[in-house]
């Protein structure tokens, strides 16, 4: 297998470690407002990531960074291109972190309030803007290439607004909701608990509604694609288990429920990843305008050195996280929570 090759699934791996992790921190914090009674389940909902969060957007730094050293055309194409969608991203994730830090300095009750507000709405846009481009991504996109071998994007942020790019973006919401209410369910005791699974039943069954939907006509787009049996494969695995997550969740069994909800998440983006591929980025003016693996990656030597390091960093990286979620393993309670904590 060529290294360019092992580059793309590299950077697929490290998407998708990003959206299962990140995932469930989307979905907690947009089942705050929903969740929360009061200051004290609002505090018990935010401390399910407390410790992990900041930790679990470290993959989407690891991403870009691969995505700009491996695929230097591919990032800077598509970083022009989706300029104010991944600004917005961008501004959305700030908003979230400074909330989380800043929520609990204790100015009083309309501080936190707008601070939640900010935790809500920072959970919320990311997925479904990302969810909005990955779609664009396998659609196609007005992108041609330029006299100096570079590729350029021919739309607007308005392009990307089209329907099926908005299912997508509003699947991958309905995904992280749902998974980020069974990781509460896990992690919480008592009535939190119930409500949070009795919330993920509803959730979830819009979920199946919707990615069913998404995945159709996803695979129906790429009749004609050679990858067409990987896609139809992924996507059904995908199905498969949002459906047995749901179904855990429903009889109590968290723990399966959130695994199932993780593995529906990473082979949907994998059905979009075999859909992508050979290509980075598909155009609608020509086939021959579209931008192919090989022809946006960098040089063999810097793809050999890339691969060194992430033999040697990737292991220490993953165990590290390992030994973080089990150090903080335990379910948390409202009694945890001090009195007159913000």
């Amino acid at each position: 297998m060529e290294l360019t090759t092992i580059w793309f699934l590299i950077v697929g791996v490290l998407l998708i470690g990003y959206f299962v992790l990140d995932g469930f921190d989307f979905g907690v914090g947009m089942a705050l407002p929903l969740l929360g009674k009061d200051d004290t389940d609002r505090r018990v909902v935010i401390n399910t990531i407390g410790p992990v969060w900041d930790l679990n957007e470290t993959w989407l730094i690891v991403a870009g960074a691969c995505l700009f050293a491996a695929f230097p055309e591919w990032y800077a194409t598509m970083f022009s291109g989706f300029y104010l969608a991944l600004l917005v991203i961008l501004l959305a994730l700030i908003l979230r972190g400074v909330s989380f830090e800043y929520r609990h300095q204790g100015k009083g009750r309309e501080w936190t309030r707008w601070f939640d507000q900010f935790i809500f709405w920072g959970s919320l846009v990311p997925p479904l803007l990302w969810g909005t481009a990955f779609a664009n991504l396998i659609q196609g996109l007005p992108i041609s290439r330029m006299d100096n071998g570079g590729w350029l994007f021919e739309g607007t942020l308005l392009t990307l607004l089209n329907p099926y790019g908005l299912l997508g973006g509003v699947t991958l919401t309905l995904l992280c909701f749902t998974h980020g209410l069974v990781f509460i369910a896990l992690k919480t005791e008592g009535d939190m608990r119930e409500r949070a699974r009795k919330l993920a039943r509803t959730a979830g069954l819009m979920t199946i509604v919707v990615a069913a939907a998404f995945l159709l006509w996803t695979v129906v787009q790429h009749l004609e694609n050679p990858t067409l049996p990987l896609i139809i494969a992924c996507a059904a695995i995908a199905a498969v288990a949002l459906a047995a997550g749901w179904v855990a969740n429903a009889v109590g069994r968290e723990g399966w429920a959130f695994t199932g909800n993780a593995a529906a998440i990473a082979f949907a983006l994998l059905a979009i990843f075999s859909a992508l591929f050979p290509n980075l980025m598909i155009s609608t003016i020509s086939d021959a305008e579209s931008m192919t693996i090989a022809g946006a990656a960098s040089s063999q030597k810097t793809l050999e050195l890339m691969t060194w390091v992430a033999v040697f960093t990737m292991p220490l990286v993953l165990a590290y996280q390992a030994w973080t979620y089990w150090v903080f393993r335990k379910r948390i309670s409202r009694d945890a929570i001090p009195a007159g904590a913000h």
